[in-house]
């Protein structure tokens, strides 16, 4: 911290009097020493995350923060007012103010050393310290964790001072449980900067005066963040979730008491939270297992191999699709079930709108969801570069998928935007650049450099060869009859039913949404064989505990009663619980099903437009009675053969008062995100 924070970056006698003021005075001293190069510039994005969440906090800190373009280097400068300045602690005004300056592209190492500070204001001798301070450079150097030089009046003689009164001895405390209360906590704020570090320091330490509980943190901050070790989450009797911004990757930590609050509350109310997350544990309530998580980071687990990192790249982009595919994709199929299959032949709506025809609000539902359909290749290719390179990717990615729009490449097209966005970002970033240029490296150079070089390839380079594979799929999908259908219906239905949610039934459902972003006969075909095939599973699981329960466990019993939800709402991972408890049983059974009720569909001509909903819109589907009958099919054979396979074996163990038959349904189960997300 020696080059952050100087005797000239610290002002003893604060004299403004709003929190407006004071980062101005601190901010003037930063452009004096040449940290900050536009002093309105950075003082409007230190508004700005200030607008966000009030940086003051319960003790009398204040601790306004940024990641600005205008910051050349990691600066801190340190106020102390003698009135207190308002920063909206709920105890009251601040007397110590620190002004944290980082530049928009600050490495790890800087931002660890603030993050060392945050932590230092969680200690009452630190705090103590700076209030009794008269010296400015005694003062940086207190906060750099240096030992300040001695001063002429430091070498005199100090006055006597009484001895503070010896503290009670505590009385003796009953015996320590054996084993401790094992939390896990993750803490985020929108910067990464401070209140991260702050609300993780603070559990700790609640944690350690608790004396019977162990808290480990995993701090999700701007430099990144280093998982929590999978046997310390799996071994924690609580969760605590302190953010302000999404917990990344928040499904490892699915299945556990959880408290879930802002990061103010991690810093000001440790003990609190830790009471919360006990009481539930005692109580025995848990989160859901199915927690959703945000993709970025998630292709950076230094153990994964290159088709693995390209598997997460594209799950990223497809799970934020998904949620415009299904918005678009309902309305679309809502406003021909009311106007018509003319109805997409409506004029504009801005245009001619009659408040009481039908056709006009069919003809709005359509235009609105042909507008939500028109972000689908966009939204795919800025994702898949999001996950690559995070938010730097996000640009060039929408570049590029709006230019696969353009040239008509269509789902394909914006797969290879987003993988060439990202990688072209993730080059840029290893180039080591001067210090001076790091500030606008995220907000300029990147995206400049992206957009151009993607651009170029997309107009260029392999946008038509992509375009003309895109047409070519086109017309083999719409060209697909008899036999040949019916073997896609099949393949579809076997990968939909392989791993229940799993990568090979997402490149299906993704397979069968890319070609909804340009609609054919052949491929609403091929979006209803990949739904019914998906609602199998469950369905069937539901059906064979139903009519031979003494089969399966007391638990797989009371899952079947869920399962019939989960499959009527083509929610694959219903069937998850008996394919870990019986995998060699149940997966071969669901998978033969699924082909059934793939093949039917297809061979049925059955479409749909919609890509979620299960029963729910079975009136959008063409052909709705043999759709059903397809579904029914393969229900009753995925039923069939697990009963079978089932009965060929002793019978497992009826789960009685003692539950011993529920361990096979709970054990091995992984956490997935729903096809639906």
């Amino acid at each position: 911290m020696s080059e952050m924070i100087t005797a000239d970056l610290v002002d003893l006698d604060l004299s403004a009097d709003t929190k407006e003021a004071a980062a101005r005075a601190l901010a003037e001293r930063m452009i004096a020493q040449g940290r900050v190069t536009d002093l309105d510039g950075f003082l409007a994005d230190v508004a700005a995350r200030e607008a966000q969440m009030p940086t003051g906090l319960d003790g009398g800190i204040g601790i306004p923060h940024c990641r600005s373009e205008h910051v050349t280097e990691p600066t801190l400068a340190f106020g102390r007012s003698a009135d207190g300045i308002d920063f909206g602690a709920p105890d009251g005004p601040a007397d110590l103010i620190f002004l944290i300056a980082a530049p928009a592209g600050a490495d790890d190492a800087h931002l660890t050393i603030l993050s060392s500070l945050a932590r230092q204001l969680m200690d009452e001798d630190f705090k103590a310290a700076l209030r009794t301070a008269t010296d400015a450079g005694a003062t940086a150097a207190l906060i750099r964790g240096d030992e300040p030089e001695p001063t002429p009046e430091s070498t005199t003689e100090p006055e006597s001072t009484p001895e503070p009164e010896p503290r009670p001895e505590p009385e003796t405390a009953p015996a320590a449980p054996a084993a401790k209360f094992k939390i896990v906590a993750v803490t985020s704020c929108p910067t990464g900067i401070a209140h991260t570090y702050m609300a993780a320091e603070s559990l700790e330490k609640a944690g350690r005066d608790a004396g019977d509980v162990e808290v480990l943190v995993e701090t999700q901050g701007s430099a990144g963040f280093t998982r929590l070790a999978p046997e310390a989450i799996a071994g924690a009797d609580g969760v605590i979730f302190a953010h302000d911004v999404p917990v990344r990757e928040k499904d490892r930590f699915a299945g556990k008491p959880t408290v879930d609050v802002g990061v103010k509350a991690g810093i000001n109310r440790p003990a609190e939270l830790i009471g919360e997350v006990r009481e539930k544990a005692a109580r025995g309530e848990t989160t859901s297992g199915t927690a959703s998580a945000t993709p970025v980071d998630r292709a950076g687990d230094a153990g994964d191999g290159y088709g693995t990192k390209l598997r997460k790249w594209l799950m990223s982009g497809v799970s934020y699709m998904v949620p415009f595919v299904a918005a678009g994709g309902l309305l679309i199929a809502l406003g021909f079930a009311i106007g018509g299959y003319t109805i997409n032949k409506a004029p504009s709506v801005a245009e001619h709108f009659v408040w009481t025809q039908t056709d006009s609000w069919a003809a709005l539902l359509f235009q609105v969801g042909s507008v939500a359909f028109a972000f689908l290749v966009p939204v795919l290719a800025g994702f898949i570069a999001y996950g690559m390179a995070d938010r730097p990717g996000l640009v060039p990615g929408f570049v590029g998928g709006s230019i696969a729009l353009t040239i008509n490449a269509g789902f394909l097209g914006g797969l290879a935007a987003g993988l060439i966005a990202g990688g072209v970002v993730m080059a840029i970033q290893k180039v080591n650049v001067p210090p001076v240029l790091r500030g606008i490296m995220p907000v300029v150079v990147i995206p400049l450099i992206s957009s151009a070089v993607v651009g170029f390839l997309m107009f260029l380079v392999i946008g038509k060869p992509i375009a003309s594979l895109q047409r070519a799929l086109t017309d083999w999908l719409n060209s697909l009859s008899g036999a040949n259908a019916i073997i896609l219906g099949i393949i579809l239905g076997l990968m939909m039913c392989f791993d229940l949610g799993g990568p090979l039934n997402k490149v299906a459902y993704a397979f069968a949404v890319g070609g909804l972003a340009n609609p054919t006969e052949g491929s609403l075909k091929v979006m209803a064989a990949v739904m019914a095939a998906g609602m199998v599973p469950p369905l069937a699981m539901a059906l064979a505990t139903t009519v031979r329960g003494r089969l399966f466990t007391k638990t797989e019993r009371e899952n079947g009663k869920a399962a019939w939800v989960l499959g009527a709402s083509f929610i694959t991972e219903g069937a998850i619980p008996f394919a870990a408890a019986d995998p060699l049983r149940v997966i071969p059974a669901s998978m033969a099903g699924g082909a059934v009720t793939g093949a039917l569909s297809m061979a049925f001509g059955c479409t749909l437009r919609a890509p979620h909903g299960g029963i729910f819109v079975v009136p959008l589907i063409g052909n709705p009675f043999l759709y059903l009958i397809a579904i029914a099919a393969g229900v009753c054979v995925s039923t069939a053969l697990v009963v079978i396979l089932k009965g060929m074996r002793k019978p497992a163990p009826q789960g009685g008062a003692d539950g011993a038959g529920d361990a096979p349904a709970q054990k091995g189960q992984e956490p997935k995100i729903p096809v639906a997300a």
